[in-house]
């Protein structure tokens, strides 16, 4: 049994769902009883429901399971304390194979999103559990927040510079690296970057859009006065807000960049390229219009 924690998220659906195309019996950890029935949609045969820092949740969840996969919601202010918790819990029962969803670049202290995750990750090394740690990149998906305004008004809102340059990386490309970790041998103590494309600065990325959805769109930057605004209209809590900010001030600065190759050579072929990956979700919007 494998167990997936934040088995709801955007990443979690994933990894369940290419779990289920590998035949792999799962649990899902998820927070509301609601959720029951999208994961077992997904090919969850059981789920856990509670909070993911509760040590009596996870003692429960992890029972009679072999390998872990642990997402923790993201940008979680307790995300050091809800790894120590998860790991404790794995360690109780011996868990044979602890996968860890990280970040890349997770020792950029100026992101604490990512300055965290490292935290976690010290501790899953130091636990003595067989681990590996995935570092995937920013997703290629995170687009789709503003696929109504790319759509309609041919504009893609940016919270840095359009000339800022960030290595992206397909979800589905992510969670078909997650099943072969977990199903698969010769994975353990090993961190692996998770990177689909080379740097692309956000001019480049419209330029793609405009040219598969045969109309112009432009990358336009929003002052982050602005987003910060919407932001907290939208629901989003002074933790994630400033983590938030952060980010944007390194990505102006610094820009976001990673290598494909290890991710080409666990998949056995190439990472799905941007292009690739907007072609495949107008097809989907193309399917669900009929």
């Amino acid at each position: 049994m494998i167990l997936v924690t934040g088995s709801a998220g955007k990443t979690g659906r994933a990894v369940l769902q290419a779990l289920k195309e590998k035949g792999a019996p799962v649990r899902a950890l998820i927070h509301r009883s609601d959720q029951i029935a999208l994961v077992e949609s997904l090919g969850a045969q059981d789920a856990i429901i509670g909070d993911i820092n509760s040590r009596s949740i996870l003692d429960r969840a992890v029972q009679d399971v072999q390998s872990i996969y642990h997402i923790c919601p993201n940008m979680h202010p307790d995300e050091v304390t809800i790894g120590q918790t998860v790991i404790a819990a794995a360690q109780s029962v011996g868990v044979e194979h602890f996968v860890f969803h990280s970040v890349l670049h997770p020792q950029i202290k100026a992101m604490p999103h990512h300055w965290n995750k490292l935290r976690v990750e010290e501790q899953l090394i130091e636990s003595g559990l067989p681990f590996t740690i995935l570092q995937p990149t920013a997703y290629m998906q995170n687009i789709l927040a503003h696929w109504e305004s790319i759509l309609d008004e041919g504009i893609y809102p940016l919270p840095y510079p359009a000339e800022t340059r960030l290595s992206l990386v397909d979800l589905m490309d992510v969670a078909q690296v997650a099943a072969l970790i977990l199903t698969e041998t010769g994975h353990k103590h090993a961190t692996y970057e998770l990177v689909g494309t080379n740097n692309i600065s956000q001019t480049e990325i419209t330029a793609i859009l405009s040219d598969q959805l045969d109309r112009p769109v432009q990358a336009t930057p929003v002052p982050l006065e602005e987003w910060e605004r919407q932001a907290r209209d939208s629901g989003l809590g002074d933790y994630q807000v400033n983590t938030l900010l952060k980010m944007f001030h390194y990505y102006q600065h610094y820009d976001f960049d990673g290598n494909p190759r290890v991710l080409g050579w666990l998949l056995q072929r190439p990472p799905t390229t941007f292009e690739a990956f907007i072609e495949r979700i107008m097809l989907q919007h193309l399917t669900e219009i009929k």
